[in-house]
């Protein structure tokens, strides 16, 4: 684009007004203004952004399933700190629901412990593994622990 600006005179000869056509014999495609590049470069290069924020977004969703991985395996407890906030940071949201209804749609039931406080069924006592979304996506339900009626054992 610089050698647009850069270019002294036109096909007039008048320096004031310089300008590359598009017919012009060894012209470089990005040197012409952009009203005068012609549809099918543009569909091009548009087509490529496309492809290019598909491969972004395939390598984000393969970076944020390796750290899963990780999260998983590690035994410290400042990794976990760091992956989540790193997660965070990104979007993905870590799910404890600990203290929320249970809700089978959003929750994974690993087990379940008695109560002699009705008001407690139904509720998650502890999340087991914890769950992760990214936006509306729910990449991974929390395994949970629910209250269920009856005397503890």
């Amino acid at each position: 684009m610089a050698a647009w600006f850069n270019r002294q005179g036109d096909k007039a000869g008048d320096p004031g007004n310089a300008r590359i056509f598009p017919g012009d014999a060894g012209a470089n495609p990005d040197d012409v203004p952009t009203g005068e590049i012609a549809a099918h470069l543009i569909a091009a290069a548009d087509t490529g952004g496309r492809r290019d924020i598909q491969r972004l977004r395939d390598d984000r969703a393969a970076l944020i399933q390796l750290c899963l991985y990780a999260l998983d395996r590690t035994q410290s407890c400042g990794i976990v700190t760091r992956i989540e906030e790193g997660l965070a940071d990104v979007g993905v949201t870590a799910l404890r629901p600990d203290g929320e209804q249970f809700d089978p749609a959003r929750h994974e039931a690993g087990g379940t412990v008695s109560t002699s406080d009705d008001s407690l069924t139904g509720t998650v006592a502890e999340t087991e593994i914890v769950g992760f979304r990214d936006g509306d996506a729910l990449l991974r339900a929390p395994v949970v622990t629910v209250y269920t009626a009856g005397e503890p054992t």
